[in-house]
């Protein structure tokens, strides 16, 4: 049968409120930049409710061609593991980590992994790891966390334009060994991190690669990914388990009077790294949603202000994006349900749909379907029962 319009009810609608342009300038203007390198207009398209930080630095030509409120201080989430990575290795060479530390920055790096960067927060002095990566690479929007959390090393505050100076300094000023050591860990990205939240979105699924990134993300309950219960008959999309809580998640709601003012409590959602040949471009967008928002809301709402950026070198993937609906989704290696689960999708997020094809048919009750999408990102098919379009194929997306 044909979607009827009784599905509306369920379907994620099209954000399509952007904020008027804005220009940043401050005082404390970082020092690689001139007047001149800061762009005539921004393009940064801000989702209805995001709070944004956005920095974009063109290291070809020297110049920002995106700053949106650069030095407006947030909480890191997993940003920091960049300052915790290049603390051990600031007088030393890859070479001489011990197996066990190579094997924390690995996964810390590429899994974003939150033991991993514990156990170094803890082993290497705490807060004092910001107070260094400060004095040494001259950061002026970054502070550790604030007394009343110490222990939390992703509430260490950090502002777009402090991330395009990290990421510079890896890139022309740190050690060989340590540049490709820690950069050939951003470039192995993994979708699923070892929290089972979905890591590849804004810069990730904006751009073709070659990239690198260091995703950051607080206080979301699920973030999907996850290929649990694969054997299961038929995709139904029906809630499943709450999922990992995701990194720093707290219930206090914000820093007490006197302590840095960095909002502890909006969801956070952040993508960073390079961009284009020769890692042309360093992409910094920070970002805060509404309480409760949903992680598949916070992932399509970064996607659609990453992929308004004005990003030098980067290339765009081929395909039409698609809002989703459900919860539990899966991702599988064929247009059936019996073949293998690849990933979850995150409940309601936007997808990258490449083309079409008929493959097993999907009931779920009033619909049916026998039409799946090819998600090229995630290499695999979603029934089209679950894609927010009117009619059983995508209109528009050619057949595979």
């Amino acid at each position: 049968m044909t979607l009827s319009s009784a599905r509306s009810g369920v379907r994620a609608g099209v954000l399509t409120a952007a904020l008027a342009a804005l220009l940043c300038t401050t005082a404390n203007a970082q020092p690689v930049a001139s007047a001149a390198a800061r762009p005539a207009a921004v393009q940064a398209e801000v989702p209805a409710g995001v709070t944004a930080g956005v920095a974009v630095f063109d290291r070809r030509t020297g110049t920002f061609t995106e700053q949106l409120n650069a030095s407006t201080q947030f909480r890191s989430a997993s940003v920091v593991k960049l300052l915790i990575a290049l603390d051990v290795l600031w007088n030393r060479s890859p070479d001489a980590l011990s197996a066990a530390d190579r094997a924390r920055i690995d996964t810390m790096l590429r899994g974003s992994d939150d033991a991993a960067a514990s156990t170094f927060w803890s082993n290497n002095g705490s807060g004092a790891i910001v107070d260094r990566m400060v004095t040494r690479l001259g950061l002026t929007d970054t502070a550790r966390p604030p007394s009343t959390h110490p222990g939390y090393w992703g509430y260490t505050a950090l502002s777009a334009r402090d991330t395009v100076k990290i990421y510079r300094h890896l890139l022309d000023s740190a050690p060989a060994a340590t540049r490709d050591y820690l950069l050939g860990g951003l470039r192995q990205s993994t979708r699923c991190a070892t929290d089972g939240y979905d890591q590849h979105f804004g810069i990730a699924g904006s751009f073709n690669r070659p990239w690198a990134v260091k995703q950051g993300w607080s206080g979301f309950s699920s973030g999907g990914c996850t290929a649990a219960n694969t054997a299961a008959a038929k995709d139904t999309g029906a809630a499943g388990a709450a999922g990992a809580a995701g990194e720093q998640v707290v219930a206090d709601a914000r820093t007490p009077a006197g302590a840095d003012a960095v909002d502890l409590s909006r969801p956070a959602l952040h993508t960073t790294g390079l961009v284009g040949e020769g890692d042309r471009s360093v992409v910094a967008v920070f970002t805060l949603h509404p309480g409760g928002t949903s992680y598949g809301k916070a992932y399509t709402d970064i996607g659609r202000l990453t992929r308004s950026l004005n990003v030098p070198g980067a290339t765009r993937p081929a395909g039409t994006w698609v809002g989703t609906w459900g919860s539990g989704v899966r991702v599988r290696t064929q247009a059936t349900t019996t073949s293998g689960a690849i990933t979850t999708l995150p409940a309601g997020v936007e997808v990258l749909v490449g083309c079409q094809k008929r493959g097993q048919q999907v009931s779920q009750p009033p619909y049916v379907n026998d039409w799946w999408a090819h998600l090229p990102q995630y290499g695999g098919y979603m029934t089209n029962i679950y894609l927010s379009v009117p009619e059983n194929q995508v209109p528009g997306v050619p057949v595979c």
